[in-house]
């Protein structure tokens, strides 16, 4: 995998962890609004903690996926097509 490809897999793992890291812990406001009964964006995001936490996640996920990628454990370069 060149530095390129490494970078693209990189942000879109990391745009996938994020949205799945987005809605731990979050509380609604706890009184609805006025005018329209709805409660809108959390109280307290935290969104440097999750985007932190999100780079973690995704730094992890991407080693493991650039090691399948270069290693031969998965390869199909030697499918049962090749010969």
């Amino acid at each position: 995998m060149n530095w390129v490809s490494g970078v693209v897999l990189y942000i879109i793992i990391w745009w996938t962890a994020l949205f799945a890291i987005l809605p731990i812990g979050t509380r609604p406001v706890a009184r609805a609004d006025d005018a329209t009964g709805w409660r809108g964006a959390p109280e307290r995001p935290r969104m440097l903690m999750k985007m932190l936490v999100t780079t973690a996640v995704s730094a992890v996920i991407w080693l493991g996926a650039y090691w399948v990628i270069a290693s031969d454990y998965l390869s199909f370069r030697d499918g049962f097509l090749a010969g």
